[in-house]
């Protein structure tokens, strides 16, 4: 039987995952790709931290060796950073080598030349770990896309804020506190900022952006904002309307171009990401023929990110780079005018023109209409607006509270 060469890049918690699953579904991959997958060496950084039993496998800190190997069909990135793993990349599909990669930031970052070059050397390059983990986004989305428009994608793409936001409404904790337990339960990193802020959210929404819409947003032009400053009481008053929290990843093209957000928002029972707890992700997809799908599932992992990795081993054929607007073409939609929940002290509070009072629910929140724009001037340190995604009703309608002025 033929042989499948694998070099595997960083032996951490998802290279080790990608190991496992290789050595232990051999017979399932034997069967359906008609060879045997031999991962051959391994890099690491540090060759004195692993004491590695399988004496075939080249166990290296020099990737130079890897590249080297007599034979070498695929290469698998599991490390992070947008270096040296972009650089590793290069030489593998310049030596003719399929890649497979988890690492979002990098591919945020450089999706795009390492397509190109795929494509000039006439090999495959996946990419579904960078997005979802065991969610099977990217090949959703391939395929949606032979027919379908998306229209909008909406995402919680990161479970540590996920998990934060979670145990903050069900434990009535304060956010460093579910933040402490996110980390002594090992899903946030003594560092979380990567998570908490928003930009491991961001750099999975530029990879699905590229792939929808065939370009990534405008980063200067995106809107990033974390989970940090909210509060008990926030989420109490939110609860109070029937909304919960959600830290969501949003993609649309409007006229203006692909519009990217990640921040805070709120949804209510019908909106498809309202169930999506704990470390689980989600994503709800909007396109013109079939309309919603959502998918759910683990977001990050070790066997969860090695199960994407190892689906596009076997799909390696399979993967190119649907382009869907050329340059310049379409107009886009025009987007609706936002929802918004202004959560705080209302007191004193005038709306300008350019506001519509749709409920006053509560002493603590008003529900308005207006653009984003408008919602953010009036808000103030102690009166927070947020985004209302999805339709809600609301029962308890008093404009007699606030009025335009």
């Amino acid at each position: 039987m033929s042989v499948i060469t694998v070099g595997l890049l960083g032996f951490g918690t998802v290279g080790k995952g990608v190991y496992e699953t290789i050595i232990n579904h051999q017979e399932r991959l034997q069967a359906i790709l008609g060879k045997e997958v031999k991962v051959a060496a391994i890099l690491v950084k540090n060759i004195e931290k692993h004491d590695f039993p399988d004496k075939d496998v080249l166990l290296t800190d020099d990737f130079q060796k890897i590249i080297e190997l007599p034979k070498l069909d695929v290469v698998i990135d599991a490390i992070v950073g947008k270096e040296p793993g972009y650089t590793y990349l290069r030489h593998a599909v310049k030596r003719g080598c399929h890649v497979i990669t988890a690492n979002k930031e990098m591919f945020a970052h450089h999706g795009s030349e390492l397509k190109s070059l795929a494509k000039k050397h006439n090999v495959s390059l996946g990419f579904e770990a960078t997005v979802g983990g065991g969610i099977p986004i990217i090949q959703t989305l391939k395929k949606l896309l032979n027919a379908n428009q998306v229209e909008r994608i909406e995402g919680i793409l990161n479970g540590t804020s996920n998990f934060i936001l979670t145990s903050m409404r069900e434990e009535k904790l304060s956010f460093e506190s579910a933040l402490k337990i996110a980390q002594e339960k090992g899903y946030a990193e003594a560092d979380p900022e990567n998570d908490i802020e928003g930009y491991d959210a961001f750099y999975k929404a530029v990879v699905l952006s590229e792939l929808i819409y065939g370009k990534a947003p405008v980063w200067e032009k995106s809107t990033r904002i974390g989970i940090t400053d909210i509060t008990p009481e926030q989420i109490s008053i939110a609860s109070s309307l029937g909304l919960r929290f959600k830290h969501v990843a949003s993609l649309e093209r409007d006229q203006k171009g692909v519009r990217c957000t990640v921040k805070p928002v709120l949804v209510g029972e019908s909106h498809p990401l309202y169930r999506v707890e704990g470390v689980q992700n989600a994503v709800s997809i909007d396109a013109d023929i079939v309309g919603n799908i959502s998918l759910q599932g683990p977001g990050a992992g070790m066997f969860p990110t090695a199960s994407a990795i190892v689906e596009d081993l076997i799909h390696l054929e399979t993967n190119d780079f649907p382009e869907i607007f050329a340059e310049g073409e379409g107009e886009g939609i025009e987007a609706a005018l936002p929802v918004w929940a202004m959560i705080g002290n209302l007191s004193n509070l005038e709306l300008p023109n350019g506001f519509e009072v749709i409920s006053y629910s509560s002493d603590n929140a008003v529900i308005v209409k207006s653009s984003e724009d408008a919602a953010a001037s009036v808000a103030k340190d102690d009166l927070i607006a947020y985004q209302i995604l999805g339709n809600h009703h609301f029962s308890d309608v008093r404009t007699d509270q606030v009025q335009p002025v």
